[in-house]
Formats: C-alpha cells, structure tokens, sequence
C-alpha cells in the first residue's frame, strides 16, 4: 500500500466523509481522534481531569460523577462543525525539485457527545456518556510521475479512500469516600466499523492496450471493553473558593478489530478474486492524566498534562512502508491543556451579560503517528461562552470557537530515497451544546399537584 498522505508526487484531492474527519493522516491506526469532553471543558483548552461541576457531567474523569446534588439530574448534549484546510509541496519524483504546491477543503458537522449523570446516595454518583472516539475520511488520487514506470507499462493511476468512526459508550461510578476525596471507575466500550479501499489501475500503452486494475476493499470492525480509574481530590473546599487536583488511568492494548478484506484483479479478460480474514493490531494507547483545578465565585482556571503510550509492544502502524526507508510508526505523546474562565456576576438581576460565562483555552502537544521518524505536533486555541437559561439556574447553552493546526510542510527523504512532502492541516471549529437540570430536584415530592 502506498500513503498518499506523504508522497511528494501526489496531490491532496478534494475528500469527502460521512464522518467528522477530513484528514490524509486517518488512513492509518483509528484515524483522527476526538477531544473529549462538554463544551465548556473544550472551550477551555480541553481541560478538566480536576474539574467538580454539580451542573456540567464530567467525561474525562468518573471520580467527578461524586459531585452530582441528590434529588438533581444532569443531562450534557453538544454537536460542532468544523471547516478543514489541507496543504502539501510536491516534489519531482527524479530529481526531487519543488514542483508546487495543492490544497483542499471541505465543511463537516457531526455531534459531539450525550452524557446523563445522576446521584445514586449522598456522595455517589454514576454517569453516562456516549461519545465519537475517532473518525476516518479521505479520499485520494494520483497518477504515477515516474518515467521509468511510463516506459515500461504506460499510465499507472492510484486512488485511497477510506471511512468511518470508532465510538465510546461509558458508563462509570464515584463514589466522595471522605470529604474531599473521590474515587471513580469506568468501564468503556469501543464498537464500529472503518472501510478502507485502493484501487491501482494500469493501461499499458506501450504494449497490447491491456488493461489491468486491482481493487482492494478492507472492513475494520471494532467491538472492544476498556477500563478507566480516576480520584479527585480538593485541597482548599469552602464556600468562597477550591483548589482540586485530579489524576486518571486508562488501559491501553489492541483493540483487536475483524478485518475482512477483499481483492479483485481484473484484466481485459477475466477476473480474480481473494479473500482473507484477520485480526489486527490497532490499539488504544495507556493514558495517564493529571490536573489542578481552582474556581470561585467568578474565576475558574484549571491545567491538564495527558501521556499517551501508543508504542506498546509493536511500535509499527502501517503493515507496509510508504516508500522505500520510510516508515509509519506509532509515536507516544505528551499533551499541555490550560484554560480559563470568567463569570462577572452571577447574581445579577439586571446585567444578563454579567451572568455570562466567558471562556479561554488553549493546548499543545504531539500527534501518534510518526513518518520516517518524524513526529507532527499539533495545537489548538479556544473561546467560549455560556448563557444561562434562567436567573440562579445551573442550566446554559453553551457556543464555542477553536482554531488548530497539525502537521507541516516540512519534508522527509532525500537522497536515495524520494523527497517526500507532508501535509499540514488547519481548521476552525464551531461547537454548540446544552447543559440541562443541574439545578432542577427531579425526586422532589410536589407539596402540591
């Protein structure tokens, strides 16, 4: 299989998605992976591991379903879109000279996370969360540039596409074991499927006029259990103000997902066709993940620091090389989230701007793929704002903004092995999402019908 993602003779064609994901980078592993999270955790750089909200569910930490009041309800609900720009350099496949440059965009909407949390007894909560875990979608032609190749064979012309999603479906418990300190666990279920097609078609014109085309078709059905532990504990814990930190760990290991894959090869008089199937060594990465947390009755500022071991035992990605000396790798990662927010007054009668929540964040860290050796970072900003539904409520409808980049157009190879341009990405997001009942006693006997 060859990556178009890299190939300096290859152009970033326009894709298209069923999914969330626009990205040359998802054909490999689980493809483009989510930010995780509400609204307003994402709005704030993605942060949150700390974070104790009796009126937002936490999806990054079960240790925070401890918090939810008795006798409330807590229902999340956010959606976003998103505009993706991708642009590579191309590089004579010869000599190695610049050749110019491509770009593609394209507009995706999908929704973003439903998550219900409830209490269960005082300091006991459990909590809900359905979510997309990662997407793949491309979509990619070329045609072959080498010469050598055209002399002997005649026109050689590639196509990848590729689509899909993985989902998480949570469900934990946390249990406030003495005031202050929480503990929570979470059993996560993985499922869905990735549908991954090349094609090679060869008309050899220099010989017979034969055509000759090969058509790939590879089913990845993931259907998996994961586990997550988390503790929160709070420092300083009054009315005026706290300080907690937080900390979770994910298991990681191979998801071990079905594929079925197809093989049709064709020439101008009959057609042969394979199949095989396997189970393959995606995985999910061990995650460690800690943070700190202060709010009071106008601030809340919080940091996280998130390690992903992807490398395992196997620290290959791809099955086949790109080309010959470069490799695709899995790569293990370290990610920097802060985030800040600012309420001026929530006890304003008259001021409804004053009650508003506004939001700021940003994080930074690498991505899990490597090629060549060669690890991308990726990054990302974020503003936000809450509108509360109703004067002292908890609930709000929350909109956010995040502008990222990954990759680069920086170049590998060289020498005996071809220049090889990247692909560096850029995209604006919009979110939108419901926070709904923190305040509302749902169990509560009316007085009066």
């Amino acid at each position: 299989m060859v990556a178009f993602v890299v190939a300096a003779t290859w152009s970033v064609a326009a894709q298209t998605s069923t999914t969330n994901s626009f990205s040359p980078y998802s054909m490999y592993g689980i493809g483009e992976l989510n930010t995780q999270g509400a609204l307003p955790m994402r709005s704030m750089g993605g942060m949150g591991v700390a974070w104790r909200s009796t009126s937002m569910s936490n999806l990054l930490n079960p240790a925070g379903y401890s918090a939810t009041l008795r006798k409330s309800f807590i229902f999340n609900f956010g959606a976003e879109g998103m505009h993706v720009i991708n642009s590579q350099n191309r590089y004579d496949a010869t000599t190695g000279a610049y050749a110019g440059s491509v770009k593609s965009s394209k507009t995706l909407a999908n929704f973003h996370d439903i998550a219900l949390q409830m209490p269960v007894a005082k300091g006991l909560g459990i909590g809900f969360s359905l979510t997309p875990y990662s997407s793949v979608g491309y979509n990619m032609t070329a045609i072959e540039q080498d010469e050598n190749a055209w002399a002997e064979v005649g026109q050689v012309k590639y196509n990848y596409q590729g689509e899909g999603d993985i989902t998480e479906v949570k469900l934990g418990i946390g249990w406030e074991i003495f005031k202050g300190f929480s503990l929570g666990v979470a059993g996560m279920y993985y499922w869905g499927d990735i549908d991954r097609k090349y094609t090679t078609k060869m008309n050899n014109i220099v010989g017979d006029g034969e055509i000759l085309s090969t058509i790939g078709l590879d089913n990845f059905s993931v259907s998996n259990f994961k586990f997550q532990a988390g503790l929160q504990y709070s420092v300083i814990n009054n009315d005026k103000r706290s300080l907690t930190i937080g900390a979770t760990y994910d298991i990681g290991g191979s998801l071990r997902p079905k594929v079925t894959r197809e093989t049709y090869i064709n020439d101008t008089y009959a057609t042969e066709v394979y199949y095989d199937d396997y189970r393959s060594e995606i995985r999910l990465p061990m995650q460690i993940a800690g943070g700190i947390f202060y709010q009071d009755v106008k601030w809340s500022a919080g940091f996280d620091y998130v390690y992903q071991n992807w490398r395992g035992k196997n620290a290959k990605l791809a099955p086949e090389t790109i080309v010959q000396g470069v490799d695709v790798s899995y790569a293990n990662t370290s990610t920097y989230k802060v985030g800040l927010e600012y309420t001026p007054n929530r006890f304003d009668v008259r001021r409804y701007y004053n009650r508003m929540s506004y939001r700021v964040g940003a994080r930074y860290g690498g991505y899990y793929q490597s090629f060549a050796g060669k690890q991308m970072n990726q990054y990302a900003v974020t503003v936000g704002i809450g509108f509360p539904l109703r004067f002292l409520g908890a609930s709000s409808v929350d909109v956010g903004f995040e502008y990222g980049g990954r990759g680069t157009n920086a170049t590998i190879g060289g020498g005996a092995v071809p220049r090889i341009g990247l692909v560096k990405q850029h995209y604006f997001k919009f979110a939108i999402g419901l926070s709904m009942f923190g305040e509302d006693y749902w169990f509560v006997r009316p007085k009066y019908d």
